[in-house]
């Protein structure tokens, strides 16, 4: 039994993703097919990106990804499939695979190939449903493609260091549903550049001078109702170990989310600012 996951930018009003498990089912009956998300923002390969490295590590070993965003073929967006901390991703080479491959390198990358035996304008359908159900029966990847070494890369999925590492530069990669600001910039990072520093959080206009573990950790006086927080901001490291920009308690409807009462916006800039001994007398405003 196989199971394949599909993560797309199609929604769910059209019929394009019931064909996609149509097509699947067809070809395999007994498949277990999960919906990752159909309702990535169109084209967004970042928000892609983030939201793959975030789940696909749920799956059993030797889950099949289907990835449709962008995926229309062309001489700058070929397809791939690899194999990589035991998943097997089927998707285009669009730059999307460089977060979840930016610490764990894939075992086996091949261009897929059998497009001359396929005229489309639905490679989802039409190419990566037959290369997902191969590789589900046990086929080998150098059977459906040649083998690559080197997938494209994109720059704004990773944050940079300033020369002297007092710096770090990111930026606004994806906006829950909470209205919450997710930045590229990992708690791995952060520590091993600040190496337990103090520091200054920028977005914008707004300055952080803390990160907390917990969003309820901003509900410090007990003797208030949680509720009497909302719409405090926060940082924390999200579950995904993401640097986060958060609003206490948010509702979209009511309170509003980080990224409408802060004004932060996708690729909008983050960054934090490490200080040295020698500059700790200097005020932060917060």
């Amino acid at each position: 039994m196989a199971f394949i996951t599909l993560t797309t930018d199609f929604g769910t009003k059209d019929h394009f993703v019931g064909a996609v498990k149509g097509a699947i089912y067809s070809e395999l009956e007994d498949a277990k097919i999960v919906d990752i998300t159909h309702e990535i923002s169109p084209f967004n390969i970042t928000e892609t990106a983030y939201i793959l490295k975030n789940s696909y590590k749920s799956f059993p070993k030797g889950t099949i990804h289907i990835i449709g965003v962008d995926s229309e073929l062309s001489e700058e967006n070929k397809h791939i499939a690899l194999e990589l901390d035991n998943h097997f991703f089927v998707c285009p080479d669009n730059g999307l695979i460089s977060m979840i491959a930016s610490e764990i390198k894939p075992t086996k990358i091949v261009e897929i190939n059998i497009h001359d035996r396929i005229e489309s304008s639905f490679p989802v359908l039409d190419v990566f449903v037959q290369v997902a159900c191969f590789i589900a029966r046990g086929g080998n990847l150098t059977v459906i493609g040649k083998e690559i070494k080197a997938f494209k890369k994109i720059i704004e999925i990773q944050p940079k260091v300033n020369q002297l590492e007092n710096q770090i530069i990111g930026g606004v990669v994806y906006i829950d549903n909470y209205g919450n600001v997710i930045t590229n910039i990992n708690e791995k990072m952060f520590q091993e550049v600040g190496k337990g520093r103090d520091f200054v959080i920028s977005a914008k206009k707004h300055t952080f001078t803390k990160i907390f573990s917990k969003y309820n950790e901003v509900a410090t006086n007990k003797a208030y109702n949680n509720q009497q927080y909302e719409g405090h901001k926060l940082a924390l490291f999200n579950s995904a170990k993401f640097l986060e920009i958060a609003i206490y308690r948010s509702n979209l409807d009511t309170v509003g989310g980080a990224n409408s009462l802060l004004g932060l916006e996708y690729r909008d800039t983050i960054t934090i600012d490490f200080i040295n001994e020698s500059k700790k007398d200097f005020t932060i405003l917060t």
